[in-house]
C-alpha cells in the first residue's frame, strides 16, 4: 500500500476524474511554483471507481479556482490548516474564463493581436458552452 503523508497547511484537490491530475497541475501553473506537490493517480474510490488526488503544501491564496471549475466543477477543494480540514469549497462553472482555452476562429482579433487574452463567457450552462468575448465563436467543453 502506498503511503502519502498528510500536509499541515495547504490544499487537497480530491475527486478528480482519473487521469486529469496532470492537466490540472499545468493549468494551475503548479510547475512554476516553488511548493511541494503530491499527485496520486488512479486511487481507488467507492464513489467514482478510480480518482486522482493532488496535495499542495503551502499558502496558495492566489490559486485560480475558476480553472478548476472549468475543468471539472465536481472536484472537492479542501483547505488544510494545522493538519485538519478548515474549509471545503464547492466549485461551479465559471461565468468567464481567461487564457484557459484559445479561440480557434482565424478571423478573431486574438489571432491577429497575439498579446490579447483569450476570454470566453459561459453562454449555456446546461451544455457547458462558452463563447469568445471578441467574436462569439462557440467552444463546447
Amino acid at each position: 500500500m502506498l503511503n502519502i503523508s498528510g500536509i499541515t497547511d495547504g490544499i487537497v484537490l480530491d475527486h478528480i476524474a482519473a487521469g486529469k491530475s496532470l492537466d490540472i497541475y499545468y493549468h494551475l501553473g503548479l510547475d512554476k511554483l516553488d511548493c511541494e506537490v503530491a499527485i496520486i493517480k488512479n486511487a481507488k474510490s467507492n464513489k467514482m471507481g478510480r480518482k486522482d488526488i493532488i496535495k499542495i503544501a503551502g499558502d496558495l491564496e492566489h490559486l485560480d479556482l475558476d480553472v478548476l471549475g472549468y475543468i471539472d466543477h465536481k472536484i472537492t477543494v479542501n483547505i488544510i490548516k494545522n493538519g485538519s480540514i478548515a474549509e471545503k469549497k464547492t466549485l461551479k462553472l465559471p461565468k468567464k474564463i481567461t487564457n484557459i482555452v484559445r479561440c480557434k476562429n482565424p478571423r478573431c482579433i486574438t489571432s491577429i493581436e497575439q498579446e490579447l487574452p483569450h476570454i470566453f463567457c459561459l453562454s449555456d450552462e446546461a451544455t457547458k458552452t462558452y463563447r469568445c468575448l471578441y467574436c462569439e465563436e462557440k467552444y463546447t467543453k
